[in-house]
């Protein structure tokens, strides 16, 4: 890292990392990296329930001293301690047997950290693995994170409604769906060309403003095996894809496609294009995991704030087995540090 990107990134607040599901990986994963901070580390703060921290580092055989602080207080406790913002509500957080009353808990530190970085308390929000049948069990009715935040921001910025993107980032492949957590015959069903048009300009947008790509160039995926194949494979591609690729080349933005799924994620082919515009969530997020499972990082575009989160779920099946990876959460944690950064 450059002397000047340590100074810019000297300047932001601490970042907001969200505890995800207690019964999960997330407070492990967030005392590892923690414990594995380095001289490129952002100074972070989790918002947790202490007492379920110390838990879990006591299980984990972990020695990592927590301190209660508030905001204000994380970057100076952050080199000695990992810095804790207590919830107001306690957590049960059994490994691997997700609780509906910690729900409260979970949704409490996602909106408070929304909240952080809105007041300034905090630069950027980190979120950790949540999962949503547990919180539908407890009223939650949006389809995730990414849906949610768009309505919190919308709250809290008093903006307009927003379309928030979702997109995987990874240095081996970047991938933004179209259609998100949907079931794939209804995502189908909901693919238009302007729904392409609108997720493709954020994404350009802030490929500008927050990863500093002059001229961001989208390979725009077919919906159908090989795009279609003039048609022969169905009539969307020509439809719907194609008219959503040349109302963005008419609009300056360098977007090519429709391009075969099946063609668009080799070595090669990646070399040509910044960020694959996918139609349905599996089509583009199969590749990404497949490359760099252990360092993708999810972040919201079309967002006021930024938002990053690991790549990978709560992982149930292995919390409390001290064998999680934290290697997404410290790129998530270094990634929104950095579009912060570049935001400011």
């Amino acid at each position: 890292m450059s002397d000047q990107s340590r100074s810019d990134r000297s300047k932001l607040a601490p970042l907001a990392v969200t505890q995800g599901d207690p019964s999960g990986i997330g407070p492990e994963i967030a005392i590892k990296a923690w414990l594995a901070r380095d001289a490129d580390t952002p100074p972070w703060f989790l918002l947790a329930d202490p007492d379920h921290i110390v838990r879990t580092a006591q299980a984990m055989g972990l020695s990592a001293p927590v301190a209660q602080i508030t905001p204000a207080q994380a970057v100076e406790a952050f080199t000695t301690a990992l810095p804790v913002a207590p919830l107001r509500a306690s957590v049960i957080g059994t490994p691997g047997k997700p609780d509906p009353q910690d729900a409260p808990a979970t949704l409490e530190a996602i909106e408070r950290g929304v909240m952080m970085v809105r007041s300034g308390e905090a630069g950027a929000l980190v979120t950790n693995p949540i999962a949503k049948d547990v919180l539908y069990k407890a009223g939650f009715h949006h389809p995730g994170h990414t849906e949610w935040l768009g309505e919190l921001a919308e709250r809290e910025w008093k903006v307009a409604p927003l379309r928030p993107v979702m997109l995987i980032w990874s240095a081996e492949l970047a991938v933004v769906p179209v259609t998100i957590h949907l079931a794939l015959t209804r995502a189908i069903s909901e693919l238009t060309t302007q729904a392409i048009v609108e997720t493709a300009r954020i994404t350009a947008h802030d490929y500008r403003t927050r990863f500093g790509v002059a001229a961001p160039r989208l390979a725009i995926a077919g919906l159908n095996p090989h795009a279609g194949e003039n048609g022969t494979m169905g009539r969307e591609d020509i439809e719907i894809v194609a008219p959503a690729v040349a109302q963005l080349q008419a609009e300056g933005i360098d977007a090519r496609g429709p391009l075969p799924p099946d063609t668009m994620f080799h070595a090669a082919a990646r070399a040509r294009y910044d960020v694959a515009i996918c139609m349905y969530h599996d089509q583009g997020l199969i590749p990404v995991k497949t490359l760099a499972f252990d360092s993708g990082v999810n972040t919201t575009l079309g967002l006021p704030f930024v938002r990053t989160s690991p790549d990978h779920g709560t992982a149930f099946d292995i919390a409390g087995k001290g064998i999680a990876n934290e290697s997404s959460l410290i790129a998530a944690i270094k990634l929104a540090a950095r579009l912060a950064s570049a935001q400011a």
